[in-house]
């Protein structure tokens, strides 16, 4: 047999080291960690453009406008996935897995003092443990703490009257638990709720 002939038969033995992922998650479902009725209880109304996005980050828009950007401490970082996203392994790390964000309202024109949502959706296979944190320590950051998440979820932190020029970060630190999937974060204005 040639070489050439042998070369070709030990290439097509070669596999992806990590096929295309063709499962679909609709993240639409994400089932929100805190209510936007809990939400208002928390920053009590009035909003300053209620409900409206402003950034999400995602494994295939990983930087924003001014200083917003991502951190990511992942196991597996796969775009080319029906649904992208960052795979995390808390057992097969060096260092806690970690889905952080960067936001600098300014960077978007905003010249105001707001209050901001900075939500992370995720998905875990069974029961994890989160520390979920924001600062810097002179920012009013609410709803940070330690989360116990299962499943397809959206996990919020609130930003309390932040003046424009603040760069603000928030982070979802794995403590404890299996693997996991980080699609994306995102911040917004906080939802207008209605009533009582």
């Amino acid at each position: 047999m040639s070489m050439a002939k042998a070369a070709s038969k030990e290439s097509r033995k070669v596999t992806e080291i990590e096929p295309f992922d063709k499962s679909k998650i609709d993240l639409g479902k994400a089932k929100p960690e805190i209510s936007a009725k809990e939400l208002q209880k928390l920053v009590k109304p009035p909003f300053n453009f209620p409900g409206l996005a402003i950034e999400m980050l995602t494994p295939t828009k990983t930087v924003g406008r001014g200083r917003t950007n991502l951190t990511l401490i992942a196991t597996i970082f796969q775009t080319d996935a029906t649904v992208p996203r960052a795979s995390f392994d808390l057992r097969s790390q060096a260092r806690r897995p970690v889905a952080q964000m960067h936001f600098q309202p300014s960077g978007y024109g905003i010249t105001s003092v707001a209050t901001y949502v900075m939500e992370f959706t995720i998905q875990t296979f069974s029961q994890a443990t989160f520390n979920l944190q924001g600062g810097p320590i002179t920012v009013n950051v609410l709803n940070a703490g330690t989360k116990t998440l299962n499943g397809l979820t959206r996990v919020a932190l609130v930003f309390k009257d932040l003046p424009p020029w603040a760069e603000v970060f928030g982070f979802l630190e794995q403590t404890s638990g299996t693997n996991w999937n980080w699609f994306s974060t995102s911040v917004r204005f906080p939802d207008l709720v209605i009533g009582p």
